[in-house]
């Protein structure tokens, strides 16, 4: 070894070499893995390495799409082949309607990245796969690219290829201790010696969390052994002369695919278990679990029906090995929250089908700062505090109990839950609150009409639509509640914070005390990144507000462009509440609970700030509204949370106060064409192809990140434009990732949606080529499996003079 490289990977699995090979393709050729043992020596030997193009979002089609590329290109060289069966096809079948429109849904989001699934018939699916049995099925999914690969040959091409364009692989030297030195660059001890680099990246598998113990990190990763079992050869196989497609079954809760002339069938078993939670022994090396098929027994029944010819043949041998989860089943492939130069590629559930975009990705943040692809579905930050390692196991086991059931609009699944609550959290509940889960926090989704209200999660419109539409009625008649916790508050304060936070923001900051300005800053390549909502409380003080989910993100962007001296920063995310008061008699009740506070639009106009008390609750009151109706926000302390709630409850009575929740919001919002963080804001669009024109200030003096990037794109074409759509279809909303179409042709994805109740109109937000982007331009939008003509409109549909936020 050299004393030192540029960038160090630890781990020679698939996310290892992929990350070494990809880092040599964007020229960083410093670069070296150390790995304990052999390459491929932990979760990579044993995995069925199947891999398929299906993702539930456009990024993560992304990246399994580059992956089949680039492991068909490798798998072509001449003097080192890898066993790729490439294209064999797979099928995800479908036995309820929810299947068949979730897979609907999911065929158009793949199209929008340029891949082309297929609906099949029940007859259609047996003929593709002789050996199946079609009871109970309505349909499945085609993957015509599906396949599986050899691990231990891919990584070693990757590794290959890597070595040539000049990294340098380090085997059997396992890292014991490691450190940062004052000046940023981590220091490894290691059995053969001490190495340091500038950058380092934890691959370590199912030994991520002994690297973290050595980081001081504790991942939301951990193990679940997972078994698989190869047959004897099947006469049918041998009488066919192609390879049976691979097969996945989310009622069943296995997959299959041909291993030569059987079969290998993997099961995602209820009685799954843990593994190395306590510690995994120092040689589980190349090593496996010990069978323990009486845990499957629950499926094989099931699984022995959909597959008779499983009956008629032998087990030649059961492998059961440990395979990482994170606590949402996405990997953590980014930069590490905290650390300016520690990035991670962990977790990877399906590491092999997924390595080589996941090795892309990153290899783009630590070289450039961003990937072309918004990356947050797998970005680190995305956990907070209460990702810990007793959730995480929780949550990894529902996810592998539901490998293939994919997550239904608004469901919030049963495990980890009640992680952030605040005190009011009981009565909502008694108001028969729905909850769902934001960043941890439990938050008011609707409120049922009765405690036994069944929530029937769809992709259509349902019964809950009008419990919305009634939520949504009452804010605007009267008055409405809802409680936004978690919300991304910090304290700025120093006599260099209003000088620093202009020079962040691509927006002018509020310069009067009192004021309120919505604010956007970028990536370095000029594309938004992020959304804050500043308050100006004191000449040197600022509260920055933003998305519950945002919280280490934001805190980390910030804590990295920090001064040494002048600014300090302080987190208010988990010690205040926001208790959104909105609707025309808003005012109103608020003015009788806090009668020394002037509310009246003369001496509390919007976008203005001010303490307040409600009743004897202190607040910080900002006049600003997210459902466009003349409103409040009440930063309240936690520790009067219930006292305020319960203040504005019993005064709200006389002016017809209705608790609300998101749903109801999001409607509202969509309404008003107001952005979403990573869902209309990421960051693979500039701020003027984002419709943000009003907020930027590009003549602004000030150098903000990202300035230079947005000057050099001035007068070139715009790739796409953000726009607000009506859809003509009354059985459903669209989802997020839905491909918006002129005569079959994707010129668009669906970013938000939902049926405005206010305008009776179903809304779509989406990025759309700019020669479809003006107002009037007619297209088409897929909603779940049929196109519905839709037409851009304005991107404000209600009030758009905000005559009801101005309100006097």
């Amino acid at each position: 070894m050299k004393s030192h490289y540029k960038v160090i990977v630890i781990g020679g699995g698939i996310g290892g070499c992929s990350t070494l090979y990809h880092l040599t393709r964007e020229g960083c050729t410093d670069v070296a893995l150390i790995e304990r043992n052999e390459l491929t020596s932990g979760t990579t030997w044993h995995s069925a390495a199947q891999v398929t193009n299906f993702g539930a979002t456009q990024t993560m089609v992304g990246l399994k799409s580059h992956s089949i590329k680039l492991y068909k290109e490798l798998s072509a060289d001449p003097e080192n082949p890898i066993n790729y069966h490439h294209a064999s096809g797979g099928i995800r079948l479908a036995s309820t309607q929810e299947h068949l429109d979730g897979y609907n849904h999911f065929i158009s989001l793949a199209k929008g990245m340029g891949v082309n699934f297929e609906m099949l018939d029940p007859a259609e699916c047996a003929k593709r796969h002789p050996l199946i049995e079609t009871h109970d099925l309505l349909g499945g999914l085609w993957d015509p690219l599906d396949g599986d690969i050899d691990p231990a040959q891919l990584t070693q091409s990757l590794a290959r290829e890597a070595r040539k364009a000049g990294a340098e692989i380090f085997r059997h030297n396992p890292v014991e201790a490691i450190h940062q030195d004052e000046d940023g660059k981590w220091v490894l001890q290691t059995k053969n010696g001490v190495v340091s680099c500038d950058k380092l990246v934890n691959a370590g598998g199912y030994r991520v969390n002994e690297l973290g113990k050595m980081l001081g990190i504790e991942y939301p990763v951990i193990s679940m052994e997972h078994m698989y079992f190869l047959t004897e050869s099947l006469p049918e196989l041998e009488a066919i002369d192609y390879r049976v497609p691979l097969l996945r079954d989310p009622l069943d809760d296995f997959y299959s695919r041909q291993e030569k002339n059987g079969l290998l069938v993997g099961i995602y078993e209820q009685r799954c278990k843990t593994w190395g939670m306590d510690g995994i022994d120092p040689n589980f090396v190349n090593a496996l679990c010990p069978d323990d098929l009486d845990r499957c027994l629950d499926n094989m029944e099931r699984v022995f029906k959909r597959m008779p010819c499983l009956e008629r043949t032998g087990i030649h041998s059961i492998i059961n090995g440990p395979i990482t989860y994170s606590a949402d089943g996405n990997p953590l492939v980014g930069k590490t929250p905290g650390f300016d130069n520690l990035y991670s590629i962990i977790g990877l559930r399906a590491g092999l089908g997924e390595g080589g975009g996941h090795g892309k990705i990153l290899a783009e943040i630590i070289l450039h700062g961003e990937s072309e692809w918004d990356t947050w579905c797998i970005d680190p930050a995305r956990f907070t505090s209460h990702a810990n390692t007793e959730f995480t196991a929780l949550k990894s086991i529902e996810d592998y109990q539901n490998e293939f059931r994919f997550h239904m609009p608004h469901e919030a699944r049963p495990a980890g839950r009640l992680a952030k609550t605040t005190s009011i959290y009981t009565t909502l509940k008694a108001q028969h609150a729905e909850f769902g889960v934001v960043n941890g926090w439990e938050r008011a989704m609707f409120f049922k009409p009765t405690a036994d209200f069944e929530f029937k999660h769809s992709f259509r419109f349902t019964e809950t639509d009008k419990i919305v539409a009634a939520e949504v009625k009452g804010v605007t008649e009267n008055v409405g509640i809802m409680e936004v916790n978690g919300f991304n508050r910090f304290e700025i304060k120093g006599p260099k914070a209003a000088e620093w936070l202009n020079s962040l923001m691509c927006s002018n900051i509020p310069k009067t005390v009192g004021r309120i300005g919505l604010c956007y800053f970028l990536t370095e390549k000029g594309n938004v990144l992020g959304e804050a909502t500043i308050a100006k409380l004191s000449e040197d003080t600022f509260w920055y507000g933003s998305a519950a989910a945002a919280e280490y993100k934001d805190m980390d962007w910030l804590r990295t462009h920090l001064p040494e001296e002048g600014v300090e920063i302080r987190s208010l995310t988990n010690t205040h509440t926001i208790l959104s008061v909105t609707g025309p008699k808003s005012r109103d009740l608020l003015a009788s609970l806090s009668p020394r506070t002037d509310w009246s639009n003369a001496a509390f106009p919007w976008l203005t700030t001010k303490p307040v008390f409600i009743g004897h609750a202190a607040a910080q009151a900002l006049r600003v509204s997210f459902s466009g109706e003349l409103g409040w926000e009440l930063h309240v302390p936690n520790e009067q949370l219930l006292l305020a709630h319960t203040l504005l409850t019993e005064a709200g009575v006389d002016y017809g106060l209705i608790p609300f929740g998101s749903m109801a919001l999001e409607s509202m919002r969509l309404e008003k064409g107001y952005r979403h963080w990573k869902a209309d804001l990421i960051t693979e669009f500039d701020p003027f192809e984002s419709a943000l024109d009003r907020f930027i200030k590009i003549d602004k003096e000030e150098d903000f990140p990202g300035k230079a990037a947005l000057l050099a794109k001035q007068g070139k074409p715009m790739r796409k434009k953000f726009v607000t759509l009506t859809v003509d279809c009354d059985i459903a909303p669209a989802h997020p990732g839905d491909s918006i179409c002129v005569n079959g042709k994707v010129v668009g994805t669906v970013t938000s949606a939902a049926f405005g109740y206010r305008v009776n109109k179903n809304i779509v937000l989406a990025f759309i080529d700019p020669a479809y982007a003006s107002e009037g331009s007619e297209v088409d939008v897929e909603i779940i499996g049929t196109p519905y003509p839709a037409v851009v409109v304005s991107d404000c549909l209600y009030d758009p003079k905000n005559e009801k936020v101005r309100s006097l």
